[in-house]
Parts: structure tokens; sequence; C-alpha cells
């Protein structure tokens, strides 16, 4: 059975060199773990793991009191006795047979009075955990370790301070005063406050730099091998699964173990087999869970490269460089890939296509953003969490411009931290051969330089331009097939060409040819002269200048010499490119 967490290692490495007496544990904080005898919550594996003699535990739950066992409570009532006195109890009581009056019951009552008051009053419960840890140092022979449940809910991040109440501003007042007392950070007691995300709690105290943070991960494989072994051997009704326990392990990638046993119970009750699809779904639910539907979706697009018209250089290039290198690990694995071109050039359809070819799950980020105070840090943590836990991903973002936008001084302190984070994984080496971006955008010259320089997504930046030639003729004849017309093959070409000499205008988009054909479905031509009539009537919308500043945008950051028109394209032409794309600013074209 596995029991081995590097997030408690790390942990305990904290606090027993003294490192920090204050420690935010986040994460995945709400799953089941193993303490060497079952699955419990955090809580309780934090209080089996750290049972040494020397220490006492207490825990602290919101609205709740705080938790300690008989022997603890029993020191404590002596050493507060001891602190508010002078002098232990046992000397007290002897005193006290001489003279009447009882400083000792006082003191006891004083201490059992506070427990009571601090039961369901998390201000008051924070002061005494703070007034416990200086008697902890003036009277207790042992040191303490404070387990404090929901630290995000007692001590909020809302913004300004001038959005919380008192009761909030008084707790943040409390814990900021006593992590920040010297005498605290060199003594010997411990606090770990518990919370989902450190962004979650207020930065008055998330920020200090007394104050550490632990990140406990998502279950990895070797520890939902574990507990899928454990669930098996423990129950009577055993699930039936489709193949090993080994495999499920791994389709199981990016569930909790809360998530987990779910999914075992369920199929141990109802006695049907569980299959792939029926894990894959579940795993795709508990993310879209985690994350939220408005964040991410799952994309299982319906076509291939097969099915796309045209872009025949591009779809060649496509299967022998970009797919090999996405499914490869390691340093020969490419971290992302930029697709720009103007709206309507084919972008999304096209990189759907080579999604649905790589067999990997595809996640489509969405929006990351929260209209939320604090909530995009959040969002992005989980999302980091997710794909620490996945085997293998494909993240696709479609107008990655407005997803991910600027870094300068202009953009708000959100998003130029949500972009740096997203930077920062781009080019984690531990990520690399196993998250896979794809950014679509018209707009590539609006995405962060740090975003497209090598290394990153910049390594391959994908024009996709409006077909021409060959690729072209493929898209006129693809659109006059849905017309249907009785006429000879000598006819269709000649047709063909017919239309695109004298009818469509050369900067005709993938969209463009799409919509045609979608028009010539629907009115269902009788004659050639009726196909034309309904091309003639036919007005493109008045984007052709955006589309080309759009275009120029495209080529001018295209990485590789294989994917422009001309691949012996001179210096020259380029400096004209950007001449051009000057231009069109001036006349205000963005």
């Amino acid at each position: 059975m596995s029991g081995n967490y590097p997030f408690f290692t790390h942990l305990a490495r904290l606090l027993n060199s003294g490192q920090a007496r204050s420690v935010i544990l986040c994460g995945n904080i709400y799953d089941l773990l193993w303490d060497g005898t079952n699955y419990v919550p955090l809580n309780a594996f934090l209080l089996e793991k750290t049972r040494t003699n020397g220490l006492i535990q207490l825990v602290y739950e919101l609205n709740g009191p705080i938790r300690m066992d008989d022997a603890a409570l029993g020191k404590l009532r002596g050493a507060w006795v001891e602190w508010k006195s002078g002098v232990d109890a046992n000397t007290l009581a002897l005193q006290e047979l001489r003279q009447s009056g009882s400083k000792l019951e006082f003191y006891q009552n004083e201490f059992e009075r506070h427990l009571r008051d601090a039961t369901g009053n998390p201000t008051l419960a924070l002061e005494l955990l703070r007034q416990l840890t200086i008697c902890s140092r003036a009277a207790l022979r042992e040191d303490l370790l404070i387990i404090v449940e929901a630290a995000d809910m007692l001590l909020p991040e809302a913004g300004s301070l001038a959005s919380l109440n008192d009761r909030q501003l008084h707790r943040i007042s409390i814990v900021h005063d006593w992590f920040s007392d010297p005498e605290f950070a060199e003594g010997s007691d411990s606090v770990i406050l518990l919370g989902e995300s450190r962004s979650l709690i207020h930065s008055r105290v998330a920020r200090m730099p007394q104050v550490l943070s632990v990140d406990v991960p998502a279950p990895s494989l070797e520890h939902r091998a574990a507990f899928i072994q454990h669930y098996i051997e423990k129950q009577t009704n055993k699930p039936k699964l489709w193949s090993t326990p080994e495999l499920l392990a791994e389709c199981t990638a990016g569930l909790s173990i809360q998530a987990l046993r779910q999914l075992l119970a369920g199929a141990a009750y109802t006695g049907d087999p569980l299959t792939a699809d029926s894990v894959f779904e579940k795993v795709e639910e508990f993310i879209r869970t985690q994350l939220g539907d408005d964040v991410v979706d799952f994309k299982k697009p319906g076509h291939t490269l097969d099915d796309v018209v045209g872009f025949t250089s591009l779809k060649e290039f496509l299967r022998r460089e970009l797919m090999p290198r996405f499914k490869a690990k390691g340093k020969k694995a490419l971290p992302g890939a930029a697709v720009a071109g103007a709206i309507g050039s084919g972008k999304t359809f096209i990189f759907e296509a080579v999604a649905a070819e790589l067999d990997l799950p595809v996640l489509v980020l969405k929006n990351i953003r929260s209209q939320w105070f604090g909530q995009t840090d959040v969002i992005f943590e989980r999302l980091k969490r997710v794909l620490d836990a996945l085997d293998k991903v494909v993240i696709f973002v479609d107008e990655a411009d407005t997803q991910f936008g600027r870094v300068d001084a202009n953009a708000h302190e959100t998003e130029r931290r949500l972009t740096g984070k997203i930077q920062a994984m781009m080019s984690d080496p531990q990520l690399r051969g196993r998250v896979l971006w794809l950014l679509m955008t018209a707009r590539i010259h609006l995405l962060s330089p740090d975003i497209r320089r090598p290394g990153r997504v910049g390594d391959l930046i994908i024009p996709v331009l409006d077909p021409t030639d060959e690729d072209r003729l493929a898209f006129i004849e693809w659109v006059l097939s849905a017309t249907k017309l009785e006429e000879s093959e000598e006819e269709a070409k000649a047709h063909a060409k017919d239309l695109d000499e004298l009818t469509l205008p050369p900067e005709y988009s993938a969209a463009a040819f799409a919509s045609l054909r979608s028009l010539l479905l629907a009115i269902e031509p009788k004659t050639w002269e009726d196909v034309r009539a309904a091309i003639h009537d036919q007005i493109p919308p008045a984007i052709g200048a955006t589309r080309k500043y759009q275009m120029l945008q495209a080529l001018i950051n295209c990485t590789r010499r294989s994917l422009l028109p001309d691949p012996e394209v001179s210096d020259e032409e380029r400096l004209g490119w950007e001449r051009r794309i000057r231009e069109l600013e001036i006349e205000g074209i963005r």
C-alpha cells in the first residue's frame, strides 16, 4: 500500500527545520489519504502522521470546538494555571490549603470558559489559540501543533479591507499579529492552515514572509493503483473491470481518490462492468466540476484531416512534423503551437481535426478569468493540479489573444499575473511533452511576446492562409458538389474554372466557401445559370482590409519558411509586409 506523500515530507521538513512556524496547506485538501491503516481525510491523516511524544495536537473546526484528546486537555489546563498564576498547578494547590479562596479553581474555570466560548466563535477561537502558543512558551513542556480547518473561510480574500466586516478584520488582525510575533516565529509551536488555495486566504496573512505554503497534489498513478487494489480486496461485491486494475489506474488520471471511490462503488452496486468510455466520462465530469463548465470543456471532434478540403501542403506538414512531435515525449516533444490566420481561414476546423487524430484528451480552455476577486488565481491553481495529474493532454484555446492578454503596464494586475503563470506553465520542463498547447488566433500580434518566444508556442507558429491554385480549385469543386447538376466531367471542370476566373474574388476564405456551399444546398439550383446567379448575388462583407492585416501578421510571425507561400521569400519582401502592416495601422486597421 502506498503511503508515501512527498507533500507531507516537504511539510515536515519545513516545520522540523524551523523554516516556518505557519504553513498554508492547499490544493487537493478534501481528498482521502492512506495513513497506514485506512483511507482518511487530510486532517485525520495529519494527526496520525504527526503523533509523537512531546507534541500536543489541536484541531480547530469552523463553527466547531477546539479539539484535543483528554491528556492534551489536562496538560494545557495545567500550563494555563501556571502561566496565569506564576506557579505550577500542584504548588498552587498546596499553597491554597493554607489560605481562603481558590486561584487554582478560578484559572481552571477560566480556561474551560474560554474553550466553551470559542466553540462557534471563530474570532475568539483564533485569539485563544494565539494565547495558547504564548502559554506554551511560558509553561508547557510539550510543543503545540495547531491545525486550522477552512482557513479560506476564516480569513477570506476579498480585495480591499473595506469590503470585510468587523469580525473578519479582527480575525485577520489576530492572525497577522500572531504569525509576525518574533517569539512565535523563533519558538517550537506550529500552525497549519488548511485552505483550497493560498489565493483565497487574505493577502495580509497569505503573503507574509513568515508564512510558507505546501501544495497537496492530485493523486499520482501509484496512489490511484494502490487505492483500487485496496478497494477490490476490501469489498465483498467487487466492481467488474473491462481490463486490469493497473490500466484503470492509468485511465483515471485526474480523478481524486474520493471520485475514484464513487466510480468503483457505483460499479460494485449495479454490477455493470466498468468500460473505458464510462471511466473517461467520469474523468471529464470530475474535471469539469472542479473547474466549471464556463472554464473548460472536452472537445471530441467528429472529423479528421481527411475531411479537410484543400490545404494540401499544410496537412502534409501536420502529419509529417507536428503530430509526431506532439506524440513524442521528453526533449523531442513540442510544448505547443500557435495557429495564426485571418478570420474565416479555417484554423479551428483544421486543428480540431488534428486534435481528433492525436487520440489524446483535448481540454478546451474557454475562460479562466473570473468576475470575482481572487477567483482567477484559484481557477488557474485548479487547472494546474488537473494538468499535473493527467498523463498527456492537449490544451485547445480559441481566440487566444483574448484569453491571454498583455503584460505591459496598461494591463490589469490579474491579467498580467495570469499571463505570466500561463507562460511559466508552457515552458515548465516537467510538463513538456505532457501538456500540449494549441493556440488559435486571428491576431497573433496581440499574443504576449513572451508566449511567442522559442521554448513556448514560438517553437512553431503556423499561418493558415486562404486557398490558392490547386487548393482553391478543390474548394470550388467541393462547393459545386452541393449542386447535383446533371453535367459531364468536362462541363464540371469548365464550370469550376469559370467560377475560379470570373466569379469568385481571389481572396475567398474557407469560411466563405463553406457559406456558399450551404447556400447552394439550401436553394437547390436546377441549372448552371441558377448557380451563377446565386453566387453573383453574394456580396462579401466589408472586412477585406482587416483580413489582409491579419494575414500579413500571420505571415510575418510564421516560424517556418516551408509554411510560407514562397519558401524562398527575401528579406526585402518581408520588409514589404511590415511596411504594408504599418500603412494599414495608419488607416486605423488593427
